[in-house]
């Protein structure tokens, strides 16, 4: 449990374990309805990933989200072509709603839900991807490109 000041214990289902004491915490609620709480904690500096000796050059790509410089081809995971369907409909439903309804409000947090399942589905992806690359490289580099300029021409 969490026990925050004026409004008491809070059960939390705990991403991972602190590091030490919080010094402060910030809560948040997103638009699906759901909390977040952010510790700010004090770490050891000698808390650092171990030293690898290789290097990657990432290219981002229109056909795959990226191409790594060793040859590796990382698909793009096409989250919102996937929930096209599912978001498409949560939509239609909700502009059918009147305006102010507690209808209206439950069809709401259906599309909110919907779209944070494509953004926490999004969000995940990256980290596990970046993860991956800064584990196994000491130094990684990336081209600065316009990729949304590439898609526009072709």
């Amino acid at each position: 449990d969490l026990s925050l000041p004026k409004i008491g214990d809070v059960r939390v289902k705990w991403s991972r374990a602190l590091p030490s004491t919080p010094s402060t915490v910030t809560v948040v609620k997103d638009a699906a309805g759901r909390y977040f709480a952010s510790f700010v904690v004090e770490t050891e500096p000698g808390e650092t990933l171990s030293g690898t000796d290789g290097q990657v050059g990432i290219d981002l790509g229109l056909s795959h989200f990226a191409v790594l410089s060793d040859g590796t081809k990382i698909d793009a995971p096409r989250f919102l072509r996937r929930a096209e369907k599912k978001l498409k409909r949560e939509q239609r439903r909700l502009s059918r709603k009147v305006k102010g309804s507690s209808n209206r409000t439950r069809a709401r947090l259906k599309v909110a839900r919907a779209h944070a399942r494509v953004a926490d589905a999004r969000r995940e992806f990256h980290h596990q991807l970046s993860t991956k690359i800064i584990r196994e490289n000491q130094a990684v580099a990336v081209e600065d490109l316009a990729v949304r300029g590439l898609a526009r021409t072709r």
